[in-house]
């Protein structure tokens, strides 16, 4: 039976039982914002029960301030640490915190969580730990972006006939496509991965008319990238960026689609392929 596709607690669990690997501090917290609260759901490594429950609100303790200034609060000995209101004290401390490092979750250039590291010793926190602790909350708003974007254009998919497709809702239906193979380029989870292969194939057949004529040849996964681009206007280099490919590598593979294809221009390559229904 296929697994489902993660939650986005399951992407926090995941990313704060990430971090005391990561940074080799013990202990790790996190949570994700909700009406505007940020609820800790999410621990690794504790000895107490001190977090559980914990509501973060915006300006509030070091992952408050971290939220509202979206960007890492650090308080080497957080007993004593000033610029931060002590709300939590008994919280952070009852778990026997002395060294707190928080980091937001940027998605889109909000914050949208907070993850935090701790260690029971007054602990200095050196480019190792920060570029450890940036990559787990990097990562982990690279999955929930993904994943609001795969939803936010799932809700704006209509499902008419083909027939009654205009140009406009043909165009915006190929962006569609397109997005969703770049996204798709991204992501390790093999359960979304299916998911997305799916939505592709549903847009895909959303535009034909049922006169696809099959094509002997097959392209591979990356040349359908490339070619889904193309087909809305990029140019090789923002196929590139999109895709995260050298420039070379696109020209690479739009040219062997071509020759699959048996065309000698980019453009006839599109339609050949629209044509065939591997494009919508």
């Amino acid at each position: 039976m296929a697994s489902s596709p993660d939650t986005e607690h399951d992407l926090l669990a995941r990313a704060v039982a990430q971090l005391p690997q990561a940074t080799k501090f013990p202990v790790a917290f996190g949570g994700l914002t909700t009406n505007g609260l940020l609820p800790v759901t999410a621990t690794a490594g504790t000895r107490t029960r001190s977090l559980a429950g914990l509501v973060v609100q915006p300006e509030r303790g070091l992952g408050g301030r971290s939220l509202v200034e979206k960007r890492a609060r650090l308080a080497i000995d957080y007993r004593t640490a000033r610029g931060i209101t002590h709300d939590y004290d008994r919280a952070i401390l009852g778990e026997g915190i002395s060294t707190l490092f928080a980091v937001p979750v940027m998605v889109d250039g909000q914050a949208h969580g907070v993850l935090y590291c701790g260690s029971w010793a007054e602990s200095a926190i050196g480019d190792v730990v920060a570029r450890a602790a940036f990559s787990v909350a990097d990562s982990l708003a690279t999955e929930l972006r993904v994943r609001r974007e795969i939803d936010r254009r799932l809700s704006d998919i209509v499902t008419p006939s083909p027939t009654t497709l205009g140009s406009a809702a043909r165009e915006e239906l190929r962006e569609s496509y397109a997005e969703i193979r770049s996204i798709a380029a991204t992501v390790s989870d093999e359960a979304l991965k299916r998911r997305l292969e799916a939505i592709e194939r549903r847009l895909a057949a959303l535009s034909g008319d049922g006169s696809a004529t099959p094509l002997e040849v097959r392209l591979s996964p990356r040349e359908i990238d490339v070619l889904a681009s193309v087909a809305v206007g990029a140019t090789n280099a923002e196929v590139a960026a999109s895709l995260g490919l050298r420039d070379g590598t696109v020209k690479s593979y739009l040219q062997s689609a071509m020759s699959k294809l048996d065309v000698s221009t980019r453009h006839a390559a599109v339609t050949k392929a629209r044509r065939a229904g591997i494009l919508p």
